[in-house]
């Protein structure tokens, strides 16, 4: 039997399994992380609010169906965090802010119901950025700061820092956040785990929040939910789970889940230095290892020169969410506050927004990247590359003046500029260095996940896996 006690440090697949045997009842398996929430939460302020009860109750029905004989899911028992952003029926999707404390929602969103569907039990809504608007840094007004689990003194990335701090913690087998230039990646390096941002339209979503009405389309196309967890096969796990068709979601396309094998061996490009703007040391050491882990196993690793249109792509992706963003701004800047508002301000004035002339000529330069990216990947099926260019930095960087904001959007390029083009990428660590993990990202040709998620396997198989952990106290 496994200790009560160990349950938390098991795989989601692991975990599953178990309750699926019967070696242990979701019941154990929800009390268990609760605990570890109560022991690990007050130190990194990841789980903003916990469901105790509802997951309590999620779990009796897990165990209530396999009293009865009935079929269980593939995550079966397995709780998840979910971000501010994303309604879990019958709790407030806050958005980190204290206006919208008492929205509660009046159900699932699309992934939480697969997820739910599936036999997974949502333990605890999770830290977030303000409004998503606040900075890569993971605070919020009305929840503080989230920790880095391995250092309190460096950021655990965001928006969706919450979840990638409650998964390396154990206090979460799986984290749903969402990504629009690296929100699902950067805090899956930073906190040491793996992530996955999809295709758009691979996951079915819903991002309205206060009303009936839909976002922009930049909002629409940027933004897609994304799952985080400690290992490769959990985010398997998780993608088989969200990926489909739902009528709530007219966006989400029937792709089979598993494209046609590519001749061997696969060619992957090696892009260290994506633009040319500079590349930490500790970071061009672990896209090197993750190279040679690649072609340990079999593929065909060529660094080239460049990604296609970087700088054409980011500021393009820039200056069309200013403008889709520019008749919202002075309510948002209101709810933000000066101190929350210098994020968005400083993104609006680097790349202001246009007229609608201009929006029209940015709309085809949008479609012009992604047709140079598909034939970029025609050649190179798989891209290697880095997800952020330097170790974990300090906490609210981009918001302290132009000059670090300036620095973390050059640091974070190619998660945007991916983002822009809607591929689908995973984040995989590839180890620690001066007490920090390291990581890479694997970018594939759109709705080819499954490649992206074999070569991050065979990353992960050379180089392991870093969590669970408890927090360090350092910093």
């Amino acid at each position: 039997m496994i200790r009560q006690n160990a349950l938390w440090t098991m795989t989601a697949a692991a975990q599953a399994e178990a309750v699926r045997s019967g070696e242990i009842s979701a019941a154990e398996l929800v009390d268990s992380h609760l605990e570890r929430i109560a022991e690990v939460n007050p130190r990194v302020n990841a789980v903003t609010q916990v469901t105790a009860e509802r997951a309590r109750a999620g779990a009796a029905r897990v165990d209530g169906r396999r009293a009865a004989g009935e079929e269980l899911g593939p995550l079966a028992g397995v709780p998840f965090t979910v971000k501010e952003t994303t309604a879990i029926e019958g709790v407030p999707t806050t958005l980190g802010a204290a206006r919208f404390r008492d929205l509660v929602a009046p159900a699932d969103a699309p992934p939480v119901a697969r997820l739910r569907a599936a036999g997974a039990v949502p333990i605890g809504h999770s830290n977030m950025p303000t409004l998503v608007l606040a900075g890569m840094h993971t605070r919020s007004e009305l929840f503080g700061d989230t920790v880095n689990p391995w250092h309190r003194g460096r950021t655990p990335g965001g928006s969706s820092g919450g979840d990638g701090a409650a998964v390396a913690t154990g206090m979460a087998a799986l984290g749903l956040g969402n990504d629009s230039g690296g929100s699902v990646r950067i805090p899956a390096q930073f906190c040491g785990v793996a992530g996955l941002k999809p295709t758009t339209g691979r996951f079915p979503a819903d991002h309205r929040v206060l009303g009936p009405d839909d976002p922009g389309p930049a909002s629409q196309i940027l933004v897609t939910d994304g799952p985080l967890a400690r290992t490769v096969g959990d985010l398997r796990l998780a993608y088989e789970t969200l990926a489909g068709t739902d009528p709530r979601d007219p966006r989400a396309v029937p792709v089979p889940l598993y494209g046609p094998p590519l001749p061997a061996p696969v060619t992957v490009a090696l892009v260290p230095d994506p633009g040319g703007h500079g590349v930490h040391p500790t970071v061009h050491a672990a896209l090197m290892t993750a190279a040679d882990a690649l072609r340990d196993a079999g593929y065909d690793v060529r660094e080239v020169a460049d990604v296609p249109r970087l700088d054409e792509a980011l500021e393009a992706y820039g200056r069309i969410t200013a403008t889709e963003f520019a008749p919202t701004w002075p309510a948002v800047r209101e709810l933000l506050g000066a101190d929350g508002s210098r994020y968005i301000r400083w993104a609006m004035e680097r790349n202001p927004p246009v007229d609608a002339a201009g929006l029209t000529r940015l709309m085809g330069t949008w479609l012009g990247v992604r047709r140079s990216w598909a034939e970029f990947l025609d050649t190179y099926p798989l891209l290697l590359g880095p997800v952020f260019t330097e170790p974990p930095v300090e906490p609210g960087l981009e918001s302290r003046d132009a000059a670090g904001h300036e620095r973390v959007a050059r640091c974070m390029r190619l998660c945007t500029v991916t983002s822009f083009v809607g591929v689908p990428a995973v984040a995989v660590p590839t180890g620690v260095d001066d007490g920090l993990p390291t990581g890479v990202q694997i970018i594939g040709r759109a709705f080819r996940e499954d490649l992206c998620l074999a070569a991050a396997q065979e990353i992960e198989e050379r180089l392991g896996v870093l969590s669970p952990i408890d927090p360090r106290p350092v910093g």
